[in-house]
Parts: structure tokens; sequence; C-alpha cells
């Protein structure tokens, strides 16, 4: 139950904040989500947390870029400047510098251009992103529960199934397809079952990735910070690898209209 009313809590002010918050609030808000999945992610990692600041700088600049070519290309440069600072910490290893210096790659680039498909497009195809992966999310849950024989990645999640994933796939895609007739009326079907397909596996790329983090550190959320959930990254992990791929295809393809 306690996870029942968190999640239509969440969904609740999630819907409330992309259709009623100006540009600049999506952008501090996905400057904020940013900055809590940042530290959640840097203490699975055994990263400087101080990292998370950097993070949400980031967040707030390529949302405000329009994911535009020039914005992106300096990510690299401050994830070496960042690698360089963790290095200076004492505490600090090798790998934890890389791997902090990832959380901009990892968490910037896809709340930024989440943050920047919003000002440009607006609420429908936002919702539409986020509504098929969750919808997918639900579905993998539901129908692995009830269906659910064979693992997908036992080493790395053993409750995750193909039944689960398949039902995923389909009720994911079958969303894109449907709502994507009236919100992104000039992408064409067979494009939207494509992109649908795309966003339900990556999405499960992204929880996978997530849950590889955890097995790691030896804990089962990110955090406890939302009842019934766990953490801000156990609720965007599958978001994190598929708002890009989204984006880019709606900023590139030969619809494009904005």
């Amino acid at each position: 139950m306690t996870r029942v009313l968190s999640g239509i809590v969440m969904a609740a002010a999630a819907l409330a904040a992309i259709l009623f918050l100006p540009s600049v609030g999506i952008r501090i808000l996905v400057s904020v989500i940013a900055a809590l999945a940042a530290h959640e992610y840097l203490r699975l990692i055994g990263g400087n947390s101080g990292a998370m600041f950097g993070v949400a700088f980031f967040t707030w600049l390529v949302s405000g870029s329009g994911g535009s070519t020039q914005m992106l290309a300096l990510i690299p440069v401050a994830a070496l400047i960042l690698a360089g600072a963790n290095a200076l910490s004492r505490s600090s290893t090798g790998s934890r510098a890389v791997l902090s210096a990832f959380s901009l790659i990892y968490i910037s680039i896809p709340l930024g251009l989440l943050g920047a498909l919003h000002v440009e497009y607006g609420w429908r195809a936002t919702v539409l992103l986020i509504a098929t992966v969750a919808v997918s999310d639900s579905l993998q849950f539901y129908s692995g529960r009830l269906l659910g024989r064979r693992p997908l990645a036992p080493a790395i999640s053993p409750k995750k199934t193909i039944e689960g994933a398949v039902g995923g796939f389909i009720g994911g895609s079958l969303l894109m397809v449907a709502l994507g007739a009236w919100w992104l009326p000039g992408v064409p079907a067979p494009a939207r079952a494509l992109l649908g397909l795309a966003i339900v596996g990556l999405g499960i790329i992204g929880d996978l990735f997530e849950s590889m983090l955890k097995r790691a550190a030896a804990v089962k959320d990110s955090s406890s910070l939302i009842p019934g959930h766990g953490g801000v990254l156990d609720r965007i992990d599958a978001l994190l690898l598929a708002a890009p791929v989204y984006v880019v295809v709606l900023k590139c393809g030969p619809w494009r209209t904005a």
C-alpha cells in the first residue's frame, strides 16, 4: 500500500510540475533531481558527494542549451576536471575519480535534455516519454509476477524475467503508438513503434545498470528517500538512458517541425 500511495503522489506531483511550471521552474526542478540522484550515485560508488553540485550545475546548463552540440561538447572537459578534483581527495582512488566524473554523462546529460525537451516541445512530448517508461516498468513488474518463469539477468537482478520484459515492450510500444498519434502527430506510426521499443529496451538496460551498482555496493535501494520506492536514482534509472535517444529522434528525424 505504501508503494502505491507513494507512486500516486509522485505521479501527481510530476504531472503538476510538467503542466504548470514555467521553463525556468522545469530547469530548476531537473537540476535538483540531478543533484539528489548524483548524491545517491556517488554514495554507491564511494565517490566525493561534493560532485553533486557540479552535476546539478551542468544539468542546468544543458537544460537551457536545447541540447546544442557546443554545450554537450563541454561535458567531457568538465568530466576530466571533475575527475581531477576528485583525485585530489585523500580517500579517492583513480577508479572512483573516473566513476565520479561519469556522473556528468550518466545524470547531467539525460536530465538536462529532459528539461530542454519540455522547453522546446512542451508538456505533451515530455509526458509521453515519462508515461512510456512508467507503463513499461509497471507492466514488467506485474507481467513478471504473473507469468515470469525465465530470469532475464539472474546475476544482476534475479527478480527480472524475460516474460516481464516482453510485457514491458508490448505495453510501452503500444502506448507510444497510441498517444503519439495525438502528441507526436508528425512522427509516423512505424517510427513511433520503433521508438517505443527503443525506449523500453534502453530503460531495461538502465535499470540493470543501476542494479549492478547497487549489487556492487551491497545495498537494496539507492536510498530510502521515497517510501516504498527507494531513492531518486531507483525511480529514474530507466529514464536516464531513454531520454537522450528520445530527444535525438525528435530533433534529428525528418519529421522535425520545432
